[in-house]
């Protein structure tokens, strides 16, 4: 069964059960994708790949409003809850991404490979970091080369 099947029938489910939290999520993807397909220039499918890279899109974008929802205390405890969910819910059609200990061994081996020690290198190392076949969140690859590299 397909990403696609897989969605409208837990939508379905969801309807059925008064999950207002799963249909949201769900109906939110469907626009999404809904959007990507007609974008200027797409000529392909909509098939699992297309909902991947969507989820995929949306899961980062949400990740950093709830960072920031997060930040806001009180206020913004109630979006952030939401958006929590909807990354963990939708988790399961992402890559499951290495871990911060990981990508740091990651980030070193490349340094040493380069053989970079100055800070002014670090757009080089992130460049041939993130042109890697491995899948690695950006956000943390960008934090640990300032680290490394002391900037």
């Amino acid at each position: 069964m397909g990403i696609q099947q897989e969605l409208a029938a837990e939508l379905k489910d969801g309807m059925k059960t008064r999950d207002k939290a799963r249909t949201s999520v769900i109906r939110q993807i469907q626009t999404e994708v809904a959007v990507a397909k007609s974008a200027p220039g797409f000529k392909g499918e909509v098939d699992d790949a297309l909902y991947k890279s969507t989820i995929v899109s949306y899961v980062k974008k949400m990740e950093k409003a709830r960072v920031e929802f997060e930040g806001l205390g009180e206020r913004g405890a109630e979006q952030a809850e939401k958006l929590a969910y909807e990354v963990e819910y939708l988790s399961r059609w992402t890559p499951s991404l290495p871990g911060e200990d990981e990508t740091r061994k990651i980030v070193r081996s490349v340094i040493d490979e380069l053989g970079v020690d100055d800070p002014k290198m670090m757009g080089r190392v992130m460049g041939h970091i993130m042109k890697s076949d491995v899948e690695l969140d950006g956000g943390l690859v960008n934090r640990l080369v300032r680290e490394e590299l002391g900037v």
